[in-house]
């Protein structure tokens, strides 16, 4: 119970280390205060360009694969992995850094997925890119891929823990695009390349 309390933390404070944030103020920007304020790589793109936005992505990414991993190599259980790597996401979505306010956690938990179950991890991230390509809508995107998550979970990686934290993943992202959603039914959402 402590290794896996200390595990979870670990994650929770790995996953709170605002990548975003962090890029935008070395430009001299505070992210938080620019398009639509959150501190993903979406908002990054739009506010500062491609390559601030590469590096956000990455550093999102990397928090969940390295939480994931750590607890892998500590506990090797499963169930312990979710939780850590789920911890991470909810560490970016309610960082530590900035007062318990983060982004939606969409990168850090394809970070996750990519190592916990690589199968779902690409199917997630493919499902994404479909519904981006199609509507221009990340927000839509990441709706979509993390809404059938556990049903993909299932298909590819059926481990019952498993499934239980894609659940997770699933309902703490869906609850993170609740302004995203609203904004879709008003059709006053950005869409993928128009600016801030």
């Amino acid at each position: 119970m402590a290794v896996t309390s200390l595990l979870v933390m670990a994650g929770f404070i790995l996953g709170s280390i605002p990548f975003g944030d962090i890029v935008a103020r070395l430009r001299g920007i505070n992210i938080r205060e620019v398009g639509s304020g959150n501190i993903g790589a979406t908002n990054v793109l739009r506010s500062l360009g491609k390559a601030p936005a590469l590096l956000t992505l990455i550093g999102d990414i990397m928090k969940g694969t390295v939480a994931v991993a750590v607890a892998r190599y500590v506990a090797g259980d499963p169930f312990i992995e979710g939780l850590a790597g789920l911890a991470a996401i909810a560490g970016h979505t309610f960082s530590l850094f900035l007062r318990f306010r983060g982004g939606k956690g969409v990168a850090t938990a394809i970070g996750v997925l990519l190592i916990y179950a690589p199968a779902v991890g690409l199917a997630t991230v493919a499902v994404w890119l479909l519904v981006v390509a199609v509507t221009r809508y990340s927000s839509l995107g990441a709706l979509v891929s993390f809404a059938v998550l556990p049903l993909t979970m299932y298909v590819f990686d059926s481990i019952r823990v498993k499934v239980v934290i894609a659940f997770l993943i699933a309902g703490l992202l869906i609850v993170r695009h609740a302004a995203n959603i609203e904004r879709l039914l008003k059709g006053t959402e950005s869409r993928v390349g128009e600016k801030a």
